[in-house]
This record gives C-alpha cells, structure tokens and sequence, in this order.
C-alpha cells in the first residue's frame, strides 16, 4: 500500500507530461507534511484532535518517510513535559513540512524503485535542467485520481484512506489545481460531507486551514 505522500505526488501528477499540476509550493509542502502525520495516526503512533496532538507508541515504523517526524514528536513531547506546554497538529504541519523537500524525492524515488514513475531528465532552454516524471506504468496514478473522483462525484460510501486524502487535498487547494472551477463549485458539498467522515482528517484539516489564514494575514499586515 503507498503512503499518503506517494498519493499526494500521484494526485499532482499530470498524466501526459509528468508535470505537477500548477498549485503553490505551501500546498503540496503541507500536504506532504499532513500525509505523514495521518500516517503516523493511521499506524497508531500518534493521535490528535483540534486541540492537542500526542505521542501513543514511539516504536518506529520501518519506514523512512514517517520514522523521522515521529522520533521529532517523541523528542518534543519530552520536552513540553519539561516546559509543561502542549503542541497541536498546526505544530506539527509546520514542522514537520520543514522537510518537504526531502519528503518528497523519496516519495518519488520509492515510487521510481516500484516502477510506477520513471525518472527523465530534460534540458530546459539549454541550461537549466528540469525534471518530470511521467508514469511508465499508469494504474497507479489512475487508481488515485479515479477513486478520488469517484468519490466527488457520486454518492459512494469512501475507503477511510480516500476520506485522509480528500481532507489533505481539500485543506491545501489541491482541487483548485485539478478541477475548473464549474466542477470544484458542483462538488464542494460532497467535499464538505466527506471532510466531516473523519476525526483526525478535520483536525489536520484545520490545522492546515489555521496556517494558511495566519501566513496570508501577515502577507496583508506587510
């Protein structure tokens, strides 16, 4: 099964030339950053609600995406035992998208080593190089987009995985990236039903939301 950041590539990813889809550089570091907390969640090493986030079990995972945030969240819960302060999933959203970059390439890579993507380098303008990764084997980009579409436009019951990644997608505009406007306005009821399916998905989400707000209010006040 791939993780919530490999689906988020896959998601970004358009089908014919390998490009991500045009969203801004904080929504695709977010919701990287979201993927590996709810996957941290998903795997009963933390839990959160709005207010507060903690640690369950320390033991790490196996897996190099998620066992680094959660060695971060185990060192900081020691230390707000010692400060006697409490940090939420806003914390963690942004510390954890920190690492975005490097979330990323090994999201990439891993699906690269499945032989999902393949990795090609162009020459752009004969100086710059720039990278895509069109898909060599496309069932699993299509399985993501298509059941995520699947779900938006209709009345079917959602996987709880698929309810996660619209939560993420929804709180980080991904959808104003993949969907005109004419089709985001007919699903944005069935986006709302289903972001209210999952606990930890609205925590996240709105953590995501709380940062958003707060980086363009400071924008305003500059």
């Amino acid at each position: 099964m791939l993780r919530f950041a490999e689906e988020v590539i896959l998601l970004l990813l358009d089908d014919e030339d390998g490009r991500f889809a045009p969203v801004p550089g904080w929504s695709l570091a977010y919701a990287l950053a979201g993927g590996v907390l709810m996957d941290l969640a998903l795997e009963n090493r933390i839990d959160t609600d709005l207010e507060e986030l903690v640690l369950v079990d320390a033991t790490p995972v196996g897996d190099s995406l998620l066992d680094p945030t959660l060695a971060e969240i185990e060192a900081g819960e020691k230390t707000e035992m010692e400060a006697g302060e409490k940090r939420g999933a806003r914390f963690w959203v942004v510390r954890t998208a920190r690492r975005a970059d490097v979330i990323r390439e090994e999201a990439l890579s891993r699906l690269v080593a499945l032989g999902v993507l393949e990795r090609r380098d162009d020459r752009f303008l004969w100086v710059f190089r720039s990278r895509r990764y069109p898909t060599i084997d496309g069932k699993a980009e299509r399985e993501v987009k298509l059941r995520i579409m699947g779900v938006l436009f209709s009345d079917e019951i959602p996987d709880p995985r698929d309810v996660v990644l619209i939560c993420l997608a929804d709180a980080c505009g991904i959808f104003r990236g993949l969907l005109s406007k004419q089709e985001l306005s007919k699903v944005s009821g069935r986006i709302e039903q289903v972001r209210k399916l999952d606990l930890i998905g609205q925590a996240m989400s709105q953590a995501i939301h709380d940062i958003a707000a707060a980086a363009a209010a400071a924008v305003g006040r500059a």
